[in-house]
């Protein structure tokens, strides 16, 4: 790819983090100001760090994350997956951007 979408209009915001929440996956709302990870449900952002029980998620923004099945460049239903990756979800999914899919890594370029 020659062009890069790092940067792009990135917001990052701190929750608290149960247990189940790593570096790199999607995560939901669990309940005021605390995320959990989500198990195939439309997800709030995707968590770029984790420490003593604190999350930073992004929110907004182009991030590359982890994806499980087939995804497609353009507009998809995408929701979280049971392994901490993204999926292709069109019941449970929501509207998110897919700007580049590397399809021998597995990454995909999205922007939430």
């Amino acid at each position: 790819m020659n062009v890069c979408f790092n940067g792009y209009n990135e917001g990052i915001v701190t929750f608290e983090a149960d247990s189940t929440v790593k570096t790199g996956m999607p995560v939901e709302m669990s309940s005021n100001g605390k995320v959990k990870a989500t198990n195939s449900t439309a997800f709030c952002g995707i968590c770029v760090s984790v420490r003593d029980g604190y999350a930073a998620v992004q929110l907004n923004g182009y991030i590359k994350v982890k994806y499980t099945g087939t995804l497609n460049v353009g507009y998809s239903k995408i929701s979280g997956s049971n392994d901490g990756k993204i999926q292709a979800d069109s019941t449970n999914g929501r509207d998110i951007l897919v700007v580049d899919v590397d399809t021998v890594n597995k990454y995909a370029g999205i922007i939430l």
